[in-house]
């Protein structure tokens, strides 16, 4: 079934099933704000110190995730071209500047480590945008695998998730891209997706598979102040604590961004905490097969 971030917000994907990578390109709304939690020790990314409450920039103009780790990156290139295209970034005098974080995941152990998106592939998945979406082995998520903590060649297949949490009128949408050394489990401990070793305690140990990601971004309909959409994307971090276990190791690469779309009504901040919490969390457990 189709999913969606809200209001305003389109996502696209490129996707090569062969190859098993792919990327996912968030477009948000105009004057949205704009953040991100980063948990991982070494993450394939650009643009992510935009994003830091200190610097002066707020809005973005797209979100690219994407596998082929930091091959991958290049996408954002086509991204920013398709923006300028449409005249979307930020004016400069000297022409338009779209500003598109990027992070991207290592899936090159699981396909074709010589496919990778490119330029190319970015355009195609900001062409492909729509308001809904499909979720799956698609997009950043085609080449996403789980539970390689026991060796990268028992894990199981990961992929694209995306949740819709909602109390007394306030929502939080999420999607994530899910490639953790961890295994996902559910609320009980059960795994849901994870190693296939049959006897871990003999398997490989955890660093034979030392590249490793989950992406999140959580989109919600709020004023807020830069610093507290920060605040937001380190409960959505949370959400994977809650669904990946062992969770933000030195072998993952974590980012998660959280934006704020303008709307008139005011925000309750301590209610979209713990809904973005739960939103991830269920954006993760749903992304597994």
């Amino acid at each position: 079934m189709p999913a969606t971030l809200g209001p305003g917000f389109r996502v696209g994907h490129w996707t090569d099933s062969e190859a098993r990578t792919g990327c996912t390109v968030i477009l948000p709304p105009r004057g949205n704000v704009t953040s991100c939690d980063i948990r991982g020790s070494s993450p394939a990314s650009r643009e992510l110190v935009q994003l830091d409450p200190k610097r002066r920039m707020a809005e973005v103009h797209g979100i690219v995730l994407t596998g082929g780790s930091a091959f991958g990156l290049a996408s954002a290139d086509g991204v920013m071209r398709w923006l300028e295209s449409e005249g979307i970034g930020y004016e400069t005098g000297f022409g338009l500047v779209p500003i598109v974080p990027t992070a991207g995941i290592y899936d090159l152990g699981d396909g074709r480590p010589d496919v990778r998106p490119g330029p190319d592939e970015g355009r195609a998945a900001c062409r492909a945008a729509a308001e809904a979406f499909d979720t799956g082995r698609v997009g950043a998520g085609a080449g996403a695998t789980v539970g390689k903590w026991a060796g990268r060649h028992l894990g199981s297949p990961g992929g694209l998730g995306a949740a819709r949490i909602e109390d007394n009128g306030t929502v939080v949408h999420a999607l994530a891209v899910v490639n953790p050394v961890g295994d996902v489990i559910d609320d009980d401990g059960r795994v849901l997706a994870g190693t296939r070793a049959t006897d871990p305690g003999a398997a490989p140990p955890v660093d034979d598979s030392p590249l490793n990601t989950v992406l999140v971004v959580v989109a919600v309909q709020a004023n807020l102040e830069k610093r507290d959409v920060a605040w937001l994307a380190g409960r959505a971090s949370d959400g994977i604590t809650i669904a990946v276990r062992p969770a933000h190791t030195r072998y993952d690469g974590d980012v998660a961004f959280a934006v704020a779309a303008p709307v008139d009504n005011p925000a309750d901040l301590d209610a979209l905490g713990p809904l973005t919490t739960q939103a991830v969390a269920a954006a993760v457990r749903n992304a597994v097969p």
